[in-house]
């Protein structure tokens, strides 16, 4: 194979220009042969879309497109259909990726057989790392774990995702009718068409910690419902519909026991008041998400927060 086989990177932005301009430095300085790749900004949505073109003109190898579908996956979907290059590489907006991202991603796709996707570390990190808010406490224990979810649910975040344009062919776009999840139910597929899928500690991205209450509760109800919409949508009938939903909410409801003893260990965090108070933050979050599935079961649809 081709040692700078092409590659498309794919990244829908919404209402995050400025954050946005970051991770396209961080692509522009990538090791990856420069040539051997293009950047393919879908905005979805945002209100000034003429401030993502003006952004996006600044960058040589990017171009901007736009998909008023209010899905990230749609965009993503919008930009696939563009894309030229034979690997397709999934990152954020908000997130920036390492300088030599993509060129151990695409070592790592392409040295395996019948690899389908490989999934990168997303590190989190703090606004001040002097002063991390508690919030931001909580998202580094328990944001992007994406070795565990690799193996749990066969999926990763397209924060940092990697495939090849052929297992998109071959096991379908992304459901655009999910507004969070997605990624975990295309890996599955992935899975499912008996592709390996490949964790890769070295193929790095930073993301921000959430940083307040408001920013975690939005994420929260995006989440729930993406988990919602997905788990419930693949039941028939109306008894595995409900069935299903008592198991999600049971989940959530759940005291989180393990969590708190850990955190109570964790040698990272220094005070007591910082354990109680992380371990209480996962308590309301977990209530948040219970609210959020009880309301969508009683008629209310899913947001992108």
């Amino acid at each position: 194979m081709d040692n700078y086989p092409f590659v498309s990177v794919i990244i829908p932005v919404f209402n995050d220009q400025e954050r946005l301009k970051l991770c396209l430095d961080a692509l522009c300085q990538q090791t990856y042969e420069r040539t051997r790749h293009e950047i393919i900004v879908v905005d979805n949505g945002s209100e000034d879309y003429g401030k993502v073109q003006h952004i996006v003109e600044g960058f040589e190898q990017a171009t901007v497109v736009q998909e008023l579908f209010p899905s990230s996956y749609a965009a993503r979907n919008k930009g696939i259909l563009l894309a030229k290059g034979d690997i397709i590489a999934f990152t954020d907006s908000d997130c920036i990726p390492d300088i030599h991202w993509l060129e151990k991603g695409v070592k790592h796709l392409t040295s395996q057989s019948d690899c389908g996707m490989v999934v990168g570390r997303i590190e989190v990190f703090f606004r001040d790392p002097q002063k991390p808010t508690l919030v931001e406490l909580y998202q580094s224990l328990t944001a992007f774990p994406q070795e565990q979810h690799l193996k749990e649910f066969n999926g990763g975040a397209t924060a940092n995702l990697i495939t090849f344009r052929e297992v998109i062919y071959r096991v379908g776009n992304f459901n655009s009718s999910l507004k969070s999840f997605g990624d975990f139910e295309w890996g599955r597929r992935v899975f499912m068409a008996g592709y390996k899928q490949v964790y890769a500690d070295d193929v790095i991205v930073k993301h921000p910690a959430r940083s307040s209450w408001q920013e975690l509760q939005k994420r929260t109800i995006r989440a729930s419902g993406g988990v919602y919409d997905y788990f419930l949508g693949k039941q028939t009938s109306w008894l595995g519909k409900n069935k299903m939903f008592m198991r999600l909410l049971l989940n959530d409801l759940v005291p989180p026991v393990h969590f708190t003893i850990s955190t109570f260990r964790n040698q990272q965090l220094k005070t007591f008041y910082e354990k109680l108070n992380i371990s209480l933050i996962l308590l309301v979050v977990r209530y948040i998400s219970a609210l959020e599935k009880i309301r969508l079961r009683f008629g209310g649809a899913s947001i992108r927060a």
